[in-house]
């Protein structure tokens, strides 16, 4: 009856009481007119009072072809004739000039502009910024303390409006009240992940909330959340009011940890198959933050600390990058039990970016604790690993001795796998130093598994190639791939095919070259660096064979992975290829050539140095000679 009463007032009929639409008709159809309906979530809340009578009123007036009718709401549900239009938050220029339209204080911009990308942007939470720090007569210094300090929970302005307010009344609406009390501690646990959830990962994450599906949909209705490349998310004001102040006081938050911790725990073989079971960990933004949030919390636990060395040894292979509670491994007491352990999952993923000389040093810290504790099969484990950082340092000598010292362990401890592995290891690093010959390395270590066989033909094939036997080099290769495509071993069919490429090119064979960079990339899409070598080998590809439009296309794209990964070394060789390329582009241009095959033939056949291919047929990770960049002729 009110909505009734309002609208006959609002277009001048004059009609009180009216008990429905009937006698309303006349007026409203009797000249063009606009209605608004604004915050229209108090009507058409589907829980709300007589909300189906309300709605089917407001379908009505969408019927009217002389009304243009305008709803804003924060649920979605209105008339399907209405044309459904989502206000973004504002853009950067905008922001700001609504910002300091308020606030007239732009003498450090850059302090302020940190907080409004931390509002994402959005309108109410920046005007209620601007208008807290105007009556306040808060300089910029005083303005981001407070923010530091107190969050979202400092807009709340003079004149009682309070962003505080606006999400409680959402809470508080019957649509919000009828999801039950599990409805406020999912909000709670979907504001704690930088991500929000995974919409796959909602059956493992809530097992035991059976209307799960409903109520995270009757969110994003309520505009609490909202969808994004397939997480159930929420901005950044919403998830600084609603996260838990304590994690640990949140039964579902910590419920749902040790749902991550279980999947994080899963065993697995890098070398073997079935490590792809833990190709979910590509979705790790969520979990890094939970680590990070639960070691600052319980320092000391063990629990918490274990399953950081497990996630660090499953992005190491699947999204290989450094961890920003990195610091925090280091900082341990050196009787956590976790700590070498730790280190030693560090130090890979230092490895895998290309920094060897941190890959060693964090692995002599390891050394020295597992030495320490007299624990014989982590010795071992870990001398392995540092004589590998000694071979990519180029100090083979000290490698060879440590790889020595590690088969002298497992000899005691009667390891016979671990011996062939290592057998392996020597190898390489013996023909390196140049005190064995191909066939004499290789036989070293040819018993033993399959997949340690298809490791010898790959360590024929890199001792081959260098010493003009290409043929030779491409075979063993070929046999390699044959046991690895046999079990489906992904990441080391993309070390072949990376490989093989190489040598396909230098035979000037460039249409398999290209065919076998291609497979890398598809067998790289779980290892983010790997996808970056492929791309990156691609452009010098191109760039040896004058298409330079396609060679700089590529080395982008790989530059931008290397950038993303922290990985320095790389992405510097990408930027020389980049400028080289450049060059090459400008000088086509001013002499009126065209960009591809206006030149001689012959640089296509440039080889690629021994050094950039060595121990890539092997299966460790490739950057470790990927840090040499081809020579470049202009």
């Amino acid at each position: 009856m009110h909505f009734l009463n309002r609208l006959s007032k609002v277009i001048g009929a004059g009609i009180e009481n009216p008990e429905d639409l009937t006698p309303l008709r006349p007026f409203l159809s009797s000249r063009k007119m606009i209605l608004v309906l604004d915050n229209a979530e108090s009507v058409l809340d589907s829980q709300g009072i007589n909300p189906w009578e309300i709605y089917a009123m407001v379908e009505e007036l969408s019927q009217f072809d002389n009304i243009c009718l305008c709803i804003t709401s924060h649920v979605s549900t209105i008339p399907p004739d209405c044309k459904h239009l989502d206000i973004p938050t504002l853009s950067m220029d905008a922001t700001y000039h609504t910002f300091y339209h308020i606030y007239d204080d732009n003498e450090q911009v850059n302090l302020v502009g940190s907080i409004l990308e931390q509002l994402d942007f959005h309108p109410l939470s920046i005007t209620l910024l601007a208008t807290v720090a105007l009556h306040n007569k808060w300089g910029t210094d005083r303005l981001t303390r407070e923010w530091d300090r107190r969050g979202t929970g400092m807009l709340h302005a003079q004149h009682n409006k309070s962003f505080g307010d606006t999400i409680e009344l959402s809470l508080a609406s019957p649509m919000f009240q009828e999801l039950g009390p599990n409805a406020c501690d999912l909000l709670g646990v979907i504001a704690f992940f930088p991500q929000g959830i995974s919409e796959n990962n909602l059956d493992w994450l809530f097992p035991t909330i059976a209307n799960r599906a409903n109520i995270f949909d009757k969110f994003c209705i309520l505009s609490l959340t909202y969808w994004s490349n397939g997480f159930i998310t929420m901005l950044a004001p919403l998830r600084d009011y609603l996260c838990p102040k304590n994690p640990m006081s949140s039964p579902l938050l910590c419920k749902i940890k040790d749902g991550y911790f279980y999947q994080l725990s899963a065993d697995f073989y890098p070398d073997k198959p079935g490590y792809k079971g833990a190709q979910w960990i590509m979705e790790d933004v969520n979990i890094e933050h939970l680590l990070d949030v639960f070691t600052s919390m319980d320092a000391n636990s063990v629990n918490v600390w274990d399953t950081c060395t497990y996630f660090m040894g499953q992005l190491y292979w699947h999204k290989p990058r450094l961890v920003i509670f990195g610091p925090k491994v280091e900082g341990l007491p050196d009787e956590h039990p976790s700590k070498p352990q730790c280190l030693f999952q560090l130090s890979w993923l230092f490895d895998s970016v290309g920094n060897t000389v941190e890959y060693k040093r964090l692995l002599i810290c390891a050394l020295k604790l597992w030495e320490g504790w007299g624990n014989d099969l982590q010795i071992a484990r870990t001398l392995r690993s540092l004589s590998d950082a000694n071979r990519l340092l180029g100090l083979y000598r000290e490698g060879i001795q440590q790889v020595e010292r590690t088969l002298g362990i497992c000899e005691q401890l009667n390891n016979k796998s671990a011996q062939a592995h290592y057998l392996h290891h020597l190898a390489r690093l013996l023909h390196s130093d140049d005190q064995l010959g191909a066939e004499e390395a290789a036989s070293l270590a040819e018993e033993g598994e399959e997949f340690l066989v298809g490791k010898c033909h790959c360590l024929l094939g890199d001792i081959y190639y260098p010493k003009g036997e290409t043929e030779k080099a491409i075979n063993h290769l070929e046999s390699a791939l044959g046991i690895a495509s046999t079990f489906n071993w992904e990441d080391q069919q993309f070390r072949i095919f990376f490989a093989l490429a190489q040598l396909f090119f230098h035979q000037g064979r460039f249409e398999e070259a290209h065919a076998h960079v291609e497979r890398a990339k598809l067998n790289a899409a779980n290892g983010l660096y790997h996808l970056g070598c492929a791309t990156n080998l691609q452009a010098r590809f191109w760039y040896q064979e004058y298409e330079f439009s396609k060679a700089k296309s590529e080395v982008l794209h790989a530059a931008d992975i290397y950038e993303k990964l922290g990985a320095t070394k790389d992405l510097e060789a990408c930027r020389e290829l980049l400028h080289n390329i450049e060059m090459e582009i400008e000088n086509s241009t001013i002499s009126g050539g065209s960009n591809s095959n206006s030149k001689p033939l012959e640089k296509a056949l440039l080889p690629i140095p021994v050094n950039h291919i060595l121990s890539l047929g092997c299966w460790t990770l490739p950057h470790k000679c990927i840090q040499t960049r081809p020579s470049m002729n202009h």
